[in-house]
C-alpha cells in the first residue's frame, strides 16, 4: 500500500513480480493438495480390480473415498469463504487499490495459465 502511495497510484509492474510469484507459488501447494484429495481414480480401480476380494477390503477402499472426499469439500468451502471475506474486507477498507487488486488478479490468473505450458 506504501509502495502504491509513493508511486502516486501508479501500477508498477517490476514492484510487483515478486507478489506475483509468491502468489502463484502458494496457489500450486494449494492446487496440489486440492488434486491429491479430488483424484481418486487408483482407489477406483483397486475396487474394480478386486472381484474375488472380501468385502472388508472394498468397504475401506469407500471408506477412505467418502474420508478423502469430506475433507475436500470442508477445505474447499473454508478456503473459499475465507478468500471471500479477505477480500471484501480489502476492498471495503482499501477502495482506491480495487484497480490494482484487479491488474494483480489479471496478471496471476494469466500467469498460472501459462507456467503449465513451460512445465509440460
Amino acid at each position: 500500500m506504501h509502495k502504491i502511495y509513493k508511486d502516486q497510484g501508479k501500477f508498477n509492474f517490476i514492484y510487483q513480480i515478486p507478489q506475483i510469484l509468491y502468489s502463484t507459488i502458494i496457489s500450486s501447494i494449494i492446487n496440489t493438495i486440492i488434486s491429491i484429495l479430488s483424484l481418486s481414480e487408483k482407489n477406483i480401480l483397486k475396487i474394480k480390480g478386486m472381484k474375488e476380494a472380501k468385502n472388508e477390503d472394498i468397504l475401506k477402499i469407500k471408506k477412505i473415498l467418502v474420508i478423502k472426499f469430506i475433507i475436500l469439500f470442508i477445505l474447499l468451502y473454508s478456503l473459499v469463504f475465507l478468500f471471500w471475506y479477505f477480500l471484501s474486507s480489502f476492498c471495503a477498507v482499501y477502495k482506491n487499490t480495487q484497480v490494482h487488486l484487479t491488474k494483480d488478479t489479471i496478471i496471476g490468473f494469466s500467469l498460472s495459465f501459462l507456467y503449465p505450458l513451460f512445465i509440460s
